[in-house]
This record gives structure tokens, sequence and C-alpha cells, in this order.
């Protein structure tokens, strides 16, 4: 395999946001054998940099689901897709009509800025983040959004992500990388395997030359696009189902790690 992309949270980061000193050799060893690294993430950019300061490779990062391509050793964002501010209004209009108590935040600019509206519930991390910040509904339509956002109260994660992307149907993709009900927008066309794609196609690689890890049904397209497609020992069920193999070990105990030394013969 000539590139290696790794979903983050819950993948290739443990449950404290560390990385592993294993995982870390395992990576340096990889850049140094010219192997090709993608991060593949639904983070946004400013979520991004305490990876890159813990693994010490410069890997492109595919962030917010893959509407932003980001390259660290520019501090660019080389390709975007974002939702455009009609298609964003159209879609807000559809779920407040559809689904009760919805509110919504938007990622822009790849995730270097987050608005939200009063109501909806950020992270603790985020509070007093200074490109994270309170909005009106009205002006968070008035721009592209990398991600939109959706909260309605607890929510089963699934059957609310279902809900949310049989709404948008033909106007936007619904996915969700979490246990908190949350479910992340993207532009039509957009996911994790679009953006790899691109990403491959312009080093002249073909899936058959990629192996992909991750655990949550936003990894869902990049594994079935990937010539071999890894789940995580922690995976989602419909993750591990549709995955080519399954890692012997969780994101916990150097499941990428341990797998990528069997194949590489470290």
């Amino acid at each position: 395999m000539k590139l290696v992309a790794t979903d983050l949270d819950g993948t290739l980061v443990r449950n404290d946001r560390t990385v592993s000193p294993r995982t870390v050799e395992v990576f340096r060893r990889l850049e140094r054998a010219g192997v090709f690294i993608v991060l593949v993430t639904g983070r946004p950019i400013r979520w991004i940099f305490p990876v890159y300061e813990q693994l010490g490779v410069r890997a492109l990062a595919i962030c917010a689901n893959g509407a932003a391509t980001y390259d660290p050793s520019t501090d660019t964002i080389v390709h975007s897709t974002p939702i455009e501010a009609d298609v964003l209004a159209e879609a807000c209009t559809r779920l407040r009509a559809a689904v009760p108590g919805v509110v919504f935040a938007v990622e822009r600019d790849g995730g270097r800025q987050m608005r939200h509206e009063p109501e909806f519930q950020v992270g603790s991390w985020e509070v007093d983040h200074g490109s994270v910040g309170p909005c009106s509904y009205a002006e968070m339509l008035t721009r592209p959004a990398s991600k939109l956002l959706v909260r309605a109260g607890a929510q089963a994660p699934d059957e609310f992500t279902a809900r949310v992307g049989a709404c948008l149907q033909g106007l936007a993709e619904a996915t969700n990388s979490s246990s908190s009900g949350m479910v992340e927008v993207s532009a039509a066309g957009v996911t994790k395997a679009s953006a790899l794609d691109r990403v491959a196609r312009s080093h002249a690689l073909t899936p058959a030359d990629v192996i992909a890890f991750g655990d949550m049904p936003n990894d869902l397209a990049m594994l079935t696009w990937a010539g071999r497609g890894v789940a995580m020992a922690n995976a989602h069920p419909a993750v591990r189902a549709a995955a080519a193999d399954i890692t012997s070990s969780t994101n916990e105990d150097d499941g990428v790690a341990a797998y990528l030394e069997r194949l590489y013969n470290y």
C-alpha cells in the first residue's frame, strides 16, 4: 500500500486525545519510507494541531468529513467544497419544518471558525475558544459552510441521522461520528471518500494503492472506496460489517499501529 489514510478519534487517537508513542514511531517510519499519509477526519481544522504536534509528521489532513483538504506545511486549504449559502438556507428551512426543537451550528473555512445558535450546545473546550461563538439564525445563513451541525435534544444517533438524511435527500449528505445525537451535514457528494479519491489521483494513485482505517459511520464511504478498508475493533457495527478487515485491538491499544507493523513488517 502506497497511501495510508486514517481517521483520528476512535481510530488513531486514544480516548484521552493522545497518540501513543508506538503509533508515533510507526507513522514516522512510514513517512521516512516514502509512504504517503493522509489524516481523514470529521474534525475541523482548529482541532488538528494537537495531533500534528504529537505525530511529528506533516501529513495532509482531510477535514470536516471531506469538505476541506489542509496542508500544514503552508497552513493552507488546498481544496474546499462547502455547502453554498443558498443550499444551507434550504437545508435549514427543511429541517426547521420537519424536526421539532432543531438547532444549528456551522463550521466555516474548513473549521477555522464555528458559529452556532445560542441554544446549540458546544463542548466545554470550545466555550472560550476565540474562533467559536454564537450568532443569529439569519447571520448563520449568510456564508458557505464546510459543515452544518444539527441537534434536537437527546436523539438515537443512527435513527436521527437517517431522519435528517431523508429530509435532505438530493440536497446534502448526512452522517454522524459520535454517540451525542449530533448529525453532520456536508454538501451533496462530499464524503471522506470523495476527498481522498481526489488526493490519491493527484499522486497518480488508485484505490488499490490505499489502506484506510476508521470506526464510525462517517468513515463508511472511505473504507468501502479504499483497496483495503480496515475497521477498528471498537468500531460501529455497520463499519465492522462493511470493512474488508478488522484490527485485533482498539484505538486504546494501538490497533492501527499493530496492524501497520504487520503489514509493513516493522
